[in-house]
């Protein structure tokens, strides 16, 4: 039987290390690590014990062919702390979201997509403290 400890990392692949950097790094305020040189371009951002690794690949399309914000796509998920502080800060970014305060899964979800089309979902558990 396998036992498992965490996550350790998930990677995506962008068109574009530089424009995925900055959305990484000053939308999603995550923070950069080292990386190998590994003969190509990419990015490592830390989710406190977990990863994030980005490589660019110009060639590459994510699966999802409609770019729309849906939340019944393939996606990665964060835990964020608060839900109306992450809400306001994609906003006063101009991130297009979809919000689900109230899911059925129990903790209340953000999604909004990369410059690539990937993605995202920020979530917290369901407080009527945490969000409007």
């Amino acid at each position: 039987m396998l036992e498992y400890t965490e996550i350790h990392h998930v990677s995506l692949n962008v068109s574009n290390i530089e424009q995925a950097r900055t959305f990484y790094k000053d939308v999603l305020c995550l923070q950069e690590i080292s990386r190998p040189n590994f003969g190509f371009p990419g990015a490592w951002f830390a989710i406190q014990q977990q990863q994030l690794h980005l490589i660019e690949m110009p060639e590459s399309q994510t699966i999802r062919k409609d770019k729309s914000l849906s939340s019944r796509e393939g996606h990665v998920a964060f835990r964020v702390k608060n839900y109306q502080t992450t809400l306001d800060w994609l906003q006063q970014k101009g991130v297009d979201i979809l919000e689900k305060p109230n899911n059925k899964s129990g903790f209340s979800q953000i999604f909004c997509a990369d410059p690539d089309g990937n993605l995202i979902e920020l979530n917290v558990e369901q407080d009527e403290n945490n969000h409007k």
